[in-house]
């Protein structure tokens, strides 16, 4: 296949960017997207010209740091899937793709196509966690958590932090992400013990790395890479309803 790429370059968060367009040759539809950018990355060293930077590591589809704009869609064309796990036989021979970072006041553009996400971690830190000793593992069949919930927990748990739902959002919510993370914890006995002080706690960070508010248009969910239900948010606002109302907020 031969593509044109259109990618969105800018020296650092105070320059200001612009797209440049670049020509690619003999990329084949079994290359992953990010194999193709390695090509690209290649073709642009042998002329000596900088490389784009963009996040990646495991490739797997489970670490989140392939955050890109593809096309208008976060991750690209393809449902349910990671950049990293998308290949080049979703395009066509000609095809122009459009390369572009995540787009939200939080998440400011370090080079190229790589934001600072560091606003996920301050929100975990916040509260994403336990305090109490678990103790040591024991049998599956002996944990008292019935299948139902435990299957809602591990389905928030999902989430992979990758930012998809932020780029996603006319208003550059996190809820789904922040959501997940609170569903994960409150619907488990071990996160009984910090239950309302976490969920206020994170939403409190949440708005202070500038996220926008939810107003419950769904776009996270439909390109959310994991399929992380909106259900969660609903559990969410729940959760913080009840903390906020409440004295009592260990």
């Amino acid at each position: 296949m031969k593509l044109t790429l259109k990618i969105w370059r800018q020296k650092n968060r105070q320059a200001a960017g612009k797209f440049e367009t670049y020509s690619l040759d003999n990329v084949t539809e079994d290359m992953s997207f990010l194999e193709m950018m390695d090509i690209l990355n290649l073709q642009l060293l042998h002329d000596k010209r900088d490389a784009v930077a963009f996040d990646h590591d495991c490739r797997e589809g489970i670490c989140g740091m392939c955050s890109m704009y593809i096309n208008g869609r976060a991750h690209g064309p393809e449902n349910a899937t990671t950049t990293c796990q998308l290949h080049m036989r979703s395009f066509k021979d000609g095809d122009t793709i459009v390369i572009e970072p995540w787009r939200a006041a939080a998440f400011p553009i370090i080079k190229d196509l790589v934001v600072d996400r560091s606003a996920f971690d301050r929100i975990v830190q916040a509260g994403g966690y336990v305090s109490v000793s678990t103790g040591s593992a024991v049998d599956a069949n002996a944990i008292p958590i019935d299948k139902t919930t435990a299957d809602k927990a591990m389905d928030a748990a999902e989430c992979i932090g990758c930012g998809a739902c932020v780029a996603s959002c006319k208003n550059s919510s996190a809820m789904l992400f922040l959501s997940a993370k609170v569903s994960h914890f409150a619907l488990l006995p071990q996160g009984q013990a910090e239950r309302k002080r976490r969920v206020l706690d994170m939403m409190r960070t949440h708005d202070e790395a500038g996220f926008g508010s939810c107003t419950n248009t769904g776009a996270c969910e439909a390109e959310c890479p994991k399929s992380i239900s909106i259900s969660n948010i609903a559990r969410l606002n729940r959760e913080y309803l009840l903390a906020a109302l409440s004295n009592d907020t260990m």
